[in-house]
This record gives structure tokens, C-alpha cells and sequence, in this order.
């Protein structure tokens, strides 16, 4: 009888096509950082990088499925900094925000430098190291959905 009446509650179907419609922007936040990365590597190595990032990442989001009851119920305070208190959880979640403003403001800092910039020519993107952030950057749109 209880998940019967799940199905008639409206806020239930309210908060369905709430987390529906978020994780799509997220999903869509997440194509959008891995084809930046992808366009740094030559074209012949494109396809093998967003397959190979996109299938370890994969394998990560089901072991943070694993590890998801942990994550949420991690509320404990370890320490106070200022009067508020901090958890592991807020620990990822602060962790993961920083790692996006860092990676979005490198983005932003190579695309404004271009081609001929110091740091354009600095920056040589290997295989290895693209699929490596796109693990890195699945994981923490992961932890934020």
C-alpha cells in the first residue's frame, strides 16, 4: 500500500521531474567539460579518450553507488572552523566545487591565451592525462548530483 500511494502523491511526481530535470543539466554540464577536454588531444586519439573516460568513469559512479549510503550519512562533525561545523561530506563537496573552479578558470584562462599564448604551448595534452580528467571531472559532477 505505501508505494501505492507514492505513485498518486504529487509531491512525489514534483520531486521526480525535479531530479529529472537536474540530473540532465548536470549531465549536460558533464558532455560539455569532456568535449573541451577531448578538443586538446589530436584527432585520431579523440574518440579513444572520451570512450576510455567514459568507461572508467562508469565503473565509478556504480562504486559510488556502493559507497553512496556512507557519503550521505556522513554528517558527523569532524571539526569546527568559525563555528560551523564540518563533515566528511562537506569535505567532498568543498573539494569538488574548488576542483571545478580551478579546472573552469584553466579553461577559461587557455581559451582566452589561444594558440600563441605562453601558456597554450605549455600545456601538451596526453591521452592519458585527458582520460584521467575526465574521471576526475565525472566523479565530481557525480558527488554533486
Amino acid at each position: 500500500m505505501e508505494m501505492l500511494s507514492l505513485l498518486t502523491d504529487p509531491e512525489a511526481w514534483i520531486a521526480f521531474f525535479t531530479l529529472t530535470a537536474l540530473e540532465l543539466v548536470l549531465g549536460i554540464d558533464n558532455i560539455i567539460f569532456i568535449s573541451i577536454l577531448v578538443d586538446r588531444l589530436p584527432p585520431q586519439d579523440r574518440e579513444r579518450a572520451r570512450k576510455t573516460g567514459l568507461f572508467f568513469a562508469m565503473f565509478m559512479r556504480i562504486g559510488l553507488l556502493l559507497v553512496l549510503a556512507w557519503i550521505v550519512g556522513a554528517t558527523e562533525p569532524l571539526f569546527h572552523v568559525l563555528g560551523q561545523p564540518i563533515s566528511p561530506r562537506d569535505i567532498i563537496l568543498i573539494a569538488g566545487g574548488l576542483f571545478l573552479l580551478w579546472k573552469s578558470t584553466q579553461e577559461i584562462h587557455q581559451l582566452l591565451e589561444g594558440e600563441e599564448g605562453a601558456e597554450g604551448k605549455a600545456v601538451k595534452s596526453t591521452l592519458s592525462a585527458i582520460v584521467f580528467q575526465i574521471i576526475v571531472i565525472d566523479l565530481v559532477f557525480s558527488l554533486d548530483s
